[in-house]
């Protein structure tokens, strides 16, 4: 400041400490509130800090998240960590307030000095930062690709030395950037990498994060502080009151007293109330700003509306209002703007308090000086934001530039500021056809993003907007998908179903996508098959599609048939719709996985199942889709269990649940019931099955009732409590679900034989040979060989069970092949063919063993004894060495089938780093020491006897 009176003198007297809390204050109130060395009361703050700057030379990483109220001292701590990371390479972002955000700018700003490391990256997320960054033109990446490509990224930059990212105002960050970053924030293991962030309330995407609140200061360093900015001395119950209403905040002792006199500081604030500190402490600024001449209020204007802090644009923009620089720069003005290689605000209230003070005249006129010296060319859509900032009325030209923004926010993924786009072009177009086309589109865009209750609205303001009914079903379409997506699942099905039959007259195939998201949405969660055979009825009723069926129009056909016409009639349509999907493009796959896994199940194909739901795991993994990645791992999960490689799958519940922690998505834990029941792990799996149980019913979930239910019944005949088992067949089997009842059939028949209720078993007999013959495979021949076996009081009942195992001997569901022999074995027993009996239970006993099935081996060991053989009970294998963790056991897998490090990561969503790190453990623990001992070290999912 030039020729103005300093107020922040110390009064004469005044402590040491007063003085250096002066000069402290003061740097932290110039540019960014860095480069402090000290810090007034701050000393356990300053302490943690060290201790994680400390601990990248580890090679360690460290995530802190500061929040406070404003002026609390959450950038001076920030300022504090830069200045003290010696030998660091920083980084800094900061949020801007802006109505109107722009995706990924935060991370942008973040990254941008690390651009020149892109090359370092796999291609995927090479191309995914590119993309969003707008280097090139590509297919909008999934933000979680992003995120393992920033992770990536400041894994590698922290090769070369430890970094400190510090992100400062993160209230303000836009949701792409912040999305990312809290991904990134919750995998940082072993990189080197400190990531702070400053906050006034902790967003939702860093919820969970590790976190310090910054309060005010002690009494004594407030009363100091406030000493140090006041003339004359106060009253110490005057002063009391001022450090007690302010909480001891620091930029509120240093600004309030500011512009008082010193009577008026003698009386006290009467009107001062701690919950409007942030607005009192604005009206401190705003009436020092009024001192200041017109032009450098406008100018400060400028720079409060433009966003980047642009240099050459907020001077181009002051110069077409009239505002020459040497005006502008007035005496005061220094003392808000920090005019640099960046123009920025000493504090951002004081953006804030001249944003929201200024008239909605000179909001006008200010962006649209903006949007004039903005490149067309270069940066549209923040010209396009300015254009609408600066409309006073609708305005179509302007409506359809926020509408090719959008347009280009989603290119670059930025889901939330395409919806943004799309919902101010909307308040700016007059026309009631394009306004309704245009909130159809918001109300899409803003239901990815997901926000359902703003989607909701839009998709109001189109119906309502519609002039044709093509306009209004497209409009309840988007309505009937806001329900589905807010979990009103027994509303959702009936909603589809009128938006499929409305869509018939206008789009063919656009209704056949809705009927299938219908039908599966009521298969799904429907509690009765009504609701699933009228979507049925309504599908076939529909003329057939010109040309080749495409892959969804085989499905949905096939599934309609499946419940209208009988399974028979089904499989030849299913069978063509699995050739189909085969050859669809993995984005499509991705699309419609969650409906479609189900075509390989209806027709017992289980080599289909796991070919398809590895392909749909690859796809997600690869396109970075982490929160469709659990529902995609969940049929993958199971068709693994089934052949059991119980190490596998394992690994598929772990990855199921460190994905889903670190998306904040809930999964029903399908993969882990399964997967417990076929250990007989009674406990755990009693208490999973109950609450799985209780949170379906509680969501109307019929599809996990039935899991819990079918888990049940596997682990109760395992036991070998065949009651339990039988009750919990019996309820899985009453329900309309399509797929799991029928693999819950052979359960039922067996508990029913051994619980002595054979006219319950061959009914269920009868439904097992319906859902299993059409299909001709040697999984469903083999289990209905096999109960059918059970039921055979003539001779017949032999060659029942060895059909049984030669068919299900030529499947990879060993589980399934091990039962055919303990089944056999147990035959064989009862009619006192010891000798044989031994051999098939002894085969059947080391099978579950070697598999990790221990009640169905302790089922096996005990008929072995009956048999009259004594055998020593084996225990599953398992690694040598101490239990590896979910991760390790993950990571040691992907290793032994010949992943590299980068590979693993991309797979697991971790840094290479990270992925050493997990790996040395695992070779501590297995006692070896290099990756070619993992083959033995690890069972595989082929160990075991010869089942033959």
């Amino acid at each position: 400041m030039r020729g103005r009176p300093v107020r922040g003198r110390p009064r004469p007297g005044a402590s040491g400490r007063a003085k250096r809390a002066v000069a402290v204050e003061r740097r932290r109130r110039g540019a960014g509130g860095g480069g402090s060395a000290e810090l007034l009361g701050r000393g356990p703050e300053r302490a943690a800090l060290d201790r994680m700057l400390a601990a990248v030379g580890t090679g360690e990483s460290r995530v802190l998240v500061l929040y406070g109220a404003p002026g609390v001292g959450k950038s001076a701590l920030l300022g504090y960590a830069e200045s003290a990371a010696t030998g660091m390479h920083v980084l800094r972002a900061v949020g801007v307030e802006s109505e109107m955000e722009l995706p990924f700018a935060t991370l942008h700003q973040l990254c941008a000095p690390l651009l020149d490391r892109l090359p370092n990256l796999p291609a995927p997320q090479r191309a995914a930062l590119e993309t969003v960054f707008g280097i090139r033109a590509e297919a909008p990446p999934e933000r979680f690709l992003v995120a393992l490509a920033v992770l990536s990224l400041l894994s590698d930059a922290s090769e070369e030395r430890p970094l400190l990212c510090a992100v400062d105002d993160a209230h303000w960050v836009d949701r792409a950037s912040l999305q990312v970053l809290g991904f990134v924030a919750r995998r940082l293991l072993a990189e080197s990498v400190v990531l702070l962030f400053g906050t006034r309330e902790r967003p939702e995407d860093l919820l969970g994060l590790p976190g310090m609140e910054i309060a005010g200061l002690r009494d004594a360093d407030a009363h100091a502080l406030l000493d140090s900015v006041t003339y004359g001395r106060l009253d110490q119950h005057v002063r009391a009151r001022i450090v007690t209403e302010t909480r001891g905040n620091p930029l509120a002792l240093l600004e309030l007293p500011r512009g008082l006199s010193v009577t008026e500081m003698a009386g006290g604030f009467g009107l001062l109330r701690s919950d409007a500190l942030p607005g009192r402490i604005e009206q401190s600024f705003l009436a020092r700003i009024r001192g200041l001449p017109e032009e450098a209020r406008l100018l400060l204007l400028v720079a409060a509306a433009e966003p980047v802090g642009d240099p050459g644009l907020v001077w181009g923009a002051a110069a077409r209002l009239g505002v020459p620089p040497a005006d502008a720069l007035a005496d005061g003005t220094w003392e808000w703007l920090s005019l640099d290689a960046r123009v920025t605000f000493r504090h951002p209230l004081v953006r804030s308090a001249v944003y929201r003070s200024a008239s909605k005249r000179d909001l006008r006129a200010v962006h649209l000086a903006l949007a004039e010296v903005t490149d067309p060319e270069a940066d549209p859509d923040r010209r396009a934001w300015h254009l609408a900032s600066a409309a006073a009325a609708p305005d179509e030209s302007v409506a359809a530039e926020l509408e090719r923004s959008a347009g280009r926010a989603q290119a670059r993924g930025g889901l939330a500021a395409a919806a943004a786009f799309l919902q101010r072009s909307v308040a700016l177009t007059i026309d009631p056809w394009r306004r309704a086309e245009r909130a159809v589109a918001a109300a899409e865009a803003t239901l990815r993003a997901g926000d359902l209750d703003t989607a909701r609205r839009f998709a109001d303001i189109a119906d309502r907007n519609a002039r044709d009914e093509f306009q209004g079903v497209r409009a309840h379409l988007v309505r009937s998908r806001i329900t589905f997506a807010a979990g009103l699942n027994h509303e959702a099905p009936p909603l589809l179903l009128s938006a499929a039959r409305r869509l018939e007259p206008f789009d063919l195939e656009l209704a056949r996508e809705t009927y299938l998201i219908a039908w599966g949405t009521a298969a799904l969660f429907a509690a009765h098959s009504g609701r699933l055979a009228e979507i049925s009825e309504a599908a076939r009723a529909l003329p057939a599609p010109a040309g080749t069926p495409r892959a969804v129009d085989l499905v949905l056909e096939g599934y309609a048939l499946l419940v209208t016409g009988g399974r028979a009639a089904a499989v030849p349509v299913l069978r063509r719709a699995l050739d189909a999907l085969a050859d669809l493009p993995v984005r499509e796959v991705l699309t419609w996985s969650w409906v479609a896994n189900g075509v390989g199940a209806a027709v017992w194909d289980d080599r289909a199942i796991r070919v398809l739901a590895g392909r749909v795991v690859e796809g997600a993994r690869a396109a970075g889709a982490l929160t469709e990645l659990p529902l995609c791992l969940t049929p993958l999960g199971i068709a693994v269990s089934w052949t059991g490689d119980f190490t596998a799958a394992a690994a598929i519940v772990a990855e199921i649940e460190d994905v889903s922690a670190a998306t904040g998505v809930p999964i029903a834990p399908h993969v882990e019931l399964r997967l417990n029941a076929l250990r007989g792990r009674e406990t755990e799996t009693e208490a999973h099955i109950a609450a799985a149980i209780e949170e379906a019913v509680a969501g109307g979930q019929l599809m996990g009732v039935t899991a819990a239910q079918w888990a049940a019944a596997v682990l109760y005949n395992g036991l070998g409590r065949y009651r339990q088992a039988l009750e919990a067949a019996r309820v899985c089997t009453r329900t309309a679900e399509l797929w799991v009842p029928a693999w819950a059939l052979p359960e039922l028949v067996e508990a029913a034989v051994r619980a002595g209720e054979d006219g319950l078993a061959r009914a269920a007999l009868d439904d097992l040979a319906d859902a299993a013959e059409p299909s001709g495979t040697d999984w469903a021949l083999g289990v209905l060989a096999r109960s059918r076996a059970l039921l055979d009081d003539g001779t017949g009942a032999e060659d029942l069970h060895r059909e049984a195992i030669e068919r299900l001997g030529r499947t990879e569901l060993r589980p399934e092949l091990a039962r055919a022999h303990l089944l056999y074995g147990e035959w064989l027993r009862r009619n006192r063919r010891q000798g044989e009996a031994r051999d098939r239970l002894r085969t059947a006993y080391d099978m579950f063993a070697s598999i990790g099935m221990e009640a169905f081996a302790e089922r096996a060991h005990r008929e072995l004894i009956a048999a009259g053989e004594s055998v020593r009970r084996r225990t599953a294998d398992v690694p040598a060495g101490e239990e590896l963790t979910p991760q390790e056991r993950q990571i040691a897998l992907l290793v032994r089938e010949g992943l590299t490090n980068p590979e693993i990561g991309t797979r697991l969503f971790i840094s290479p780093r990270t992925v050493e790190w997990h790996l040395r453990k695992v070779f501590a623990k297995l006692g070896i020491s290099s990756r070619r001992q993992l083959a033995g070290a690890l069972p595989s999912a082929s160990s075991g006897p010869d089942p033959g």
